[in-house]
């Protein structure tokens, strides 16, 4: 038997860091903040939390995005506005923010979204990174009607776009926090 690349595991383990002139308290306080998510993330324009205490392990964010139509532009990715549910999964104030992808269905996915911060000297390092182990609902329907070659591409431009956003975030991040 063989594994196609939909099955090999992790299918993305995509990770950005940078280091921020500020504590890892307040650089925690900023990242577990998901409602401001619009200010740093290159598709997230917001949201808001919709059960559980906001941040806690447990609740539940609503997100609201927006996806540009050039964004690898030969797949069949979601364009446009979209709305996804994410649970969190760690919260450990100064150190780790992680929140879960959740299905149609409301159950979380085997797609963590991460902080995680470590004291650096006179600052701290924020990692910002995505593991997807399995396929989510959404790549297994984007790549459905995929050959393996085209499955293989897709997944290539996907993580250089992740890896991209990922820098990108991390960035607008330390510049929010290194002003305040």
């Amino acid at each position: 038997m063989t594994s196609t690349s939909s099955q090999i595991t992790p299918l993305f383990d995509v990770r950005a860091r940078t280091r921020i002139a500020a504590t890892p308290a307040e650089v925690y306080a900023v990242v577990s903040d998901l409602p401001r998510s619009a200010e740093w993330s290159p598709e997230c324009t917001g949201g808001t939390w919709v059960s559980g205490r906001p941040g806690a392990v447990g609740a539940v964010f609503r997100g609201e995005n927006l996806r540009a139509r050039d964004v690898v532009a030969w797949a069949p990715v979601v364009r446009g506005v979209w709305r996804t549910e994410s649970q969190v999964v760690a919260a450990e104030p100064g150190r780790v923010f992680r929140w879960a992808m959740r299905d149609s269905a409301g159950n979380p996915q085997d797609s963590v979204w991460s902080y995680e911060i470590a004291p650096d000297g006179d600052g701290c390092v924020l990692v910002h990174g995505l593991r997807m182990g399995a396929a989510t609902e959404g790549i297994r329907g984007i790549t459905a009607e995929m050959d393996e070659a085209t499955r293989r591409a897709f997944l290539a431009e996907w993580t250089e776009k992740l890896a991209g956003d990922l820098r990108a975030t991390v960035e607008r991040v330390k510049a929010i926090v290194e002003q305040a």
